[in-house]
């Protein structure tokens, strides 16, 4: 165990990606990058991160803030769950008036769950927690040639436990760092690099010429395929959007384009486009297209004409952006 964890931490200090929540030790910006690399990848965070922080430089200004205006800045990174649940979480914060330092502290604040607490934890404030995710998943299952279903609990209970034997215990914030990065840049899903991994005389995966074959995840979600029309209608140069439905009045709906079904009077013209987007198990496919607005608009409360480039001042959907770069109006 010893050497595994040496020999991890020796690599990690030869080089590794320079991420900027990598030159902190400030909980509140280790806590925001691992919020903001739930379900989206360190590149496409890294932008986010940056500008996040430029308008919200400590917990207490993101707890003071506005929930659309932090929508808005976390336009483009998608599950937007996660901002709300970053907002409730930053005011509970504030009314302590301390950041949580142990782990069973920051699993109870919103949005946080087993992983995040144990980085947050671990990286933060050195409490000896391992962390799992996918990555590190994926490394114990090679390691340990272990073809058990890691979408069983008991499987993850018994990888969670190999992660916690491997853990320095002295350095658990730059070894859990380690094991994520091998796993992210090394121990790939697909082709793993194994002539460059620093554990490769270690992996009873690699000298079984098993590693192309693990994880093994059994029950695989089912997959849904949509297609779907979205409409660019334009009044000068504003163009109409809608807002989606809220899920309470904590929690204000997304501005989106309509779609035919939003607007059943809208006379729909040329095709600008298309583009896919996945939410987790549903593949979408918007065809984008110009329109000319019905006489009158349903609901009309739930409208808005809006330059495009004005996008700042409103929450506005994933969707709703691609469409307009689509259409060459961001």
């Amino acid at each position: 165990m010893k050497r595994i964890s040496s020999l991890l931490l020796a690599w990690y200090a030869r080089g590794h990606r320079d991420l900027p929540w990598r030159r902190t030790t400030d909980p509140y910006r280790i806590w925001l990058s691992e919020i903001m690399l739930q379900q989206t990848r360190a590149a496409a965070a890294a932008p986010h991160y940056d500008r996040f922080l430029e308008r919200f430089p400590t917990v207490d200004a993101l707890a003071a803030a506005r929930e659309p205006e932090v929508l808005a800045l976390w336009s483009g990174l998608g599950y937007y769950a996660r901002a709300r649940n970053l907002l409730r979480a930053a005011r509970a914060i504030a009314a302590r008036g301390q950041f949580p330092r142990r782990y069973d502290e920051l699993r109870e604040l919103a949005g946080v769950g087993d992983y995040t607490a144990a980085a947050v934890a671990s990286i933060a404030f050195g409490e000896p927690r391992a962390v799992v995710d996918g990555n590190v998943l994926r490394v114990v299952a090679r390691m340990e040639n272990d073809a058990g279903d890691i979408g069983s609990a008991r499987t993850r209970g018994r990888f969670r436990a190999v992660a916690e034997s491997w853990l320095d215990r002295r350095r658990p914030g730059a070894f859990n760092q380690a094991l994520m990065e091998l796993g992210a840049t090394v121990c790939l899903p697909r082709r793993p690099l194994c002539a460059a991994c620093p554990l490769g005389s270690l992996c009873r995966a690699r000298q079984e010429g098993t590693a192309g074959q693990l994880p093994v995840k059994l029950r695989p979600a089912r997959s849904e395929r949509i297609a779907s029309v979205l409409l660019v209608i334009l009044r000068g140069r504003r163009v109409l959007l809608i807002e989606r439905p809220a899920t309470s009045r904590r929690m204000p709906g997304f501005w989106d384009l309509p779609s035919p079904e939003n607007l059943p009077g809208a006379h729909a013209g040329a095709e600008l486009g298309s583009f896919r987007h996945t939410i987790t198990h549903h593949h979408y496919t918007f065809t984008v297209k110009e329109a000319a607005a019905p006489r009158r608009l349903p609901a009309a409360s739930a409208f808005r004409w809006l330059e495009p480039r004005a996008h700042g001042a409103i929450p506005l959907s994933t969707t709703a952006r691609k469409a307009l770069r689509l259409a060459k109006l961001l």
